[in-house]
This record gives C-alpha cells, structure tokens and sequence, in this order.
C-alpha cells in the first residue's frame, strides 16, 4: 500500500535526513501528471552544504569499501535484485503514479533494476584482468582494475529505476561509493530505490541520495574537486555544461544524452512487422524516451499504404492515466513537457510539414474526456510531408510525435537517418541481408536493429551513441565496468637485477 504524499528526504552516511541548511527553501512538490490536483511527494531542495556532508561521508566510506573483495560486495546486490522483486508492483505502481509511465512498462522498468543487479552481481567474481607475456625474460606482466573514488550520479525521471540501477552497480561491485542525485520529477522512486539498497546491507557513506534542484545540487557535484567520476543522462546541452564543469577539475565524465532515431521501412519490409515497431518505438513511455522512434523514413513505393495504417493504428492507442491497465499511452510529465511537445507541434505546421493525427493536447479540445482533461495528455501525433532539414526532424521531442520522411533509395535512406547531430538509436526493416549488413556498416548509430523497433536495451550489452548523443563511454554490460574503473598494469620482476625494456633485450 502506497500512502500519499511521500516526503523524500536525503541518505547520507547511513542516516535519512532533512536539508542541514536551516534557511533551505521549501520542498518541492511533485504532483501526479495524470491528475495534477494529486500530490505524490515532497522532496527536500537541498543545497551546498548536504552536497559537502555526501561526499565527505562517501570519501570515508570510500576508503574501506574499496578494500572489500568484490565478489563480498557483489553479494550487496544480489540481495538488492531479491529486494526489488519483493517490491517490483509497489515501485512499479509508484512510478506510475509519480512520472506517468503505463504500469506494463513502470514494470519493465523494474524489471531492467532486477537484470541489471543480477547481471553485475555475477561481474563480482568476473573483474577480469589480463596476463600477457613480457618481452624480457623473468619477468611478469598483468592488468588490474581498480576503482576510481566517489561517483556522482546523475539521472533522469524517464526511467526512474533503470537508469539509477545502471549506473551505480556497476560503480558499487568496481569498489567505489556513490552519491545519487534524481530528478525532482521522481524523487519517491529514488527514495524507494535508497530504502531498497539499505535493507540490502551497504555500510554507511557507501550509498547516498540527495534531493534537489539540477542547478544546485547536480552543479554543486559537478564542480566538487572531490567528486571522481560524473555520470550523467539527459540533455545534451546540459550534458554539454556538465563536461564542461568537469574538465576544469580533471575529474572523468560519462555522458548519455539525446537522440533523433530514425526507422527506415524499405519497400521489401514486412509491413505488419514495421508498423508494430514503429507504434512501439513512436508511442511507448508517450515518447519519452532518448531511443524513441521520432523519425520515420519509408520507400516511396511503400510510402502511402505505411502512412495510411500507421495512422488509422495510432488512432486506436487508448490514452489514459498510467495506473490504469487499460491504457498504451500515459500523460506527460509535467506541464513544461506538454509546452514543449506544443511548440514543436506548431514549429511543424509553420515549416509546412502535413498534420495526420493528433497534434492537440487533451486539455485544449472542444470537449475533453473528463478523465483526462485536467492531466498533461498529449495524443498520438503523425506529421506527413517531412523533409530532413525541417527542425521536427532535426530536434529532440520527447514527446508522442514522429515525423515521417519519404525517399527514392535505401542509399537515400541511409543518408537522411544519419543527417543529426544525433546517433543513439535505429531501426531497418527489410529482407534482404546484404542490405542488412551494408546498414550495420553504414548507419551512424550506437545501436541498430534489425527489423526490430529502436527501443528495447538489454543490460548485458552496451548502451550509448555516437555524435552529441554522448562522450563515447558506453552504460550497461561489460562496457560500464570500464567506465567504473581504471586500468592498473603491474611488473613483476624476478630476475633479480635491473633489466631495460626496448633496450636490454635487442
């Protein structure tokens, strides 16, 4: 039983507590998008002073935790993948509640929690160097990783569970500590997720949760010589400024940013197939996703029989509030959101791209489901006549809008699929293999599927993409481990004298 409003406070050092600073500003206060007269939570607006008793308690957590062996810590979060599927309807209803995802999918998104704390519980006993031979004789030659110190992470409320789970247990089982920094959309989850790693047993300062303003809180961390790694999601101009804050404190940064996916449909595809990836990709999490399906590239000899039942399909999308089984499309996060998704909508029409489907939000109709005419819905929206340098085309959403662009040529398809400044997500139907293998080759993309929609990530294998959609670190799978840790090399000369590489052996 959730009981509502949930007041998310800060975890520091092994203790729950209120904002130190006695002038903090009032908590801030998370409403239910569905139903925006419905508080879900309040969370502390913290400031510089809980971001210094963080990170000192995580620095002297730091120096111990490192030393536990790592299959010990891999244990913490095995326990923490039994935790969260002791809790995974509770949470999953909460991010319903809290963010807006449909409940199918807040389940996924524990779900992902679940693989990710398994998967880096077995990479404990996997920490895996390498042993190589030495060019001079009686000598030995290995690596090592070791952990890097205090992470900072930084995360969205998209995924209010995964992405928190992708990034620190991969840092937890590599020996560092870590200090959480969410969204004020979805401080209950992150709450919920602390309240979770410390039933699982994680020594004081290891694990830690602030709540707060990105301006404050998530600069603060940025910029703090104490911090050793920041890993961030979400805006690349954001992301851009955090780098930026990190540079001049020589301190590592992993970056997962936005993207503009494209699905090419060419003229062999298996149209059913292409259209339920398509209205996966477009329309799951309402768009709000960085690897949703935004662009639709489709052969022109397929071009109008895809549109024509890409729309009438899309129109059958029931939306509704994201607690209701019944619905495929929940509402938006926040007002702001919606705003955003309106302008977009309207830059579109301006710029002469066809309107198809939708394009009004649900409170601004004639007459309103009264269900859903307070919440931040916006409908299924499909735009026709799309050319590739149009803005609808070129800028992130993140929202239910997708764009549908025609071309002559799986070359052209090609072409304008890699035309962003983006390159996290894409999709190709066709069946034709050779074309399948020249569109792994070619497209400029950190993932590509192969008739299959451009959403879906798996947490054994990297995750990330080329271009402004990140700094070229990869989250997920083996990948992450390499952005946790540093390689050590270690010589062991048993010769007993002084031998000279490069010089003594030619």
């Amino acid at each position: 039983m959730i009981h509502l409003p949930i007041h998310c406070r800060n975890y520091i050092d092994g203790h729950w507590q209120e904002a130190l600073a006695p002038n903090a500003p009032a908590p801030h206060k998370r409403w239910n998008p569905a139903h925006p007269e419905e508080l879900v939570a309040t969370s502390l607006c913290s400031g510089l002073a809980d971001v210094e008793a963080a990170i000192a308690a995580a620095r002297r957590a730091y120096r111990t935790w490192r030393q536990v062996p790592a299959p010990v810590r891999a244990e913490h979060l095995y326990r923490v993948g039994n935790l969260l599927q002791t809790h995974k309807a509770e949470l999953a209803q909460l991010m319903s509640l809290e963010m807006g995802k449909v409940l199918t999918e807040a389940q996924g998104d524990v779900q992902e929690g679940i693989d990710c704390a398994f998967y880096y519980a077995g990479e404990g006993r996997r920490l895996f160097g390498q042993t190589t031979p030495s060019e001079l004789s009686n000598k030995f030659a290995m690596t090592l990783r070791v952990p890097l110190g205090v992470c900072a992470l930084i995360t969205p409320w998209n995924f209010p569970i995964a992405i928190p789970c992708w990034k620190a247990f991969p840092a937890l089982v590599c020996g560092n500590t870590v200090i959480l920094k969410p969204s004020q959309n979805s401080p209950a989850c992150a709450t919920k997720l602390m309240e979770i790693l410390t039933e699982a047993g994680f020594p004081p300062g290891v694990v830690n949760l602030i709540q707060g303003a990105g301006t404050v809180v998530g600069t603060a961390l940025a910029e703090h010589p104490g911090i050793d790694l920041v890993s961030f999601t979400g805006a690349a101009t954001t992301g851009a400024e955090v780098a930026a804050h990190c540079g001049r404190t020589h301190k590592r940064v992993c970056l997962e940013l936005g993207g503009k996916n494209a699905q090419i449909v060419l003229e062999d595809a298996n149209l059913d197939l292409a259209l339920e990836g398509a209205l996966w990709g477009a329309f799951g999490t309402t768009g709000q996703r960085c690897t949703a399906t935004s662009r639709i590239i489709l052969h022109r000899s397929i071009e109008s029989e895809f549109t024509q039942r890409f729309v009438q399909q899309a129109a059958q999308l029931k939306l509704g509030p994201a607690s209701d089984p019944n619905t495929d499309i929940g509402p938006l996060v926040n007002s702001q959101q919606l705003e955003r998704v309106q302008h977009y909508v309207a830059l579109a029409q301006q710029e002469g791209a066809k309107l198809l489907l939708g394009g009004t939000a649900l409170q601004s109709t004639a007459s309103p489901d009264p269900d859903l005419a307070q919440g931040y819905f916006f409908p299924p929206t499909i735009f026709g006549s799309v050319t590739p340098a149009m803005r609808i085309a070129q800028e992130e959403v993140f929202g239910p809008v997708v764009a549908i662009i025609t071309v002559d040529s799986f070359a052209e398809a090609i072409e304008v699929l890699n035309g962003t400044p983006y390159g996290l997500s894409s999709a190709i139907y066709t069946q034709d293999v050779n074309r399948a293998f020249q569109a792994m080759r070619d497209i400029e993309a950190g993932i590509t599927y192969i008739n299959g929609p451009t959403i879906g990530a798996e947490v054994h294998l990297p995750f990330g993409g080329v271009k402004q959609t990140g700094n070229g670190h990869r989250e997920a799978g083996t990948a992450a481990l390499d952005v946790f840790s540093d390689w050590k090399t270690v010589y062991v000369d048993f010769s007993g004298q002084l031998q000279r590489a490069q010089i003594d052996n030619r």
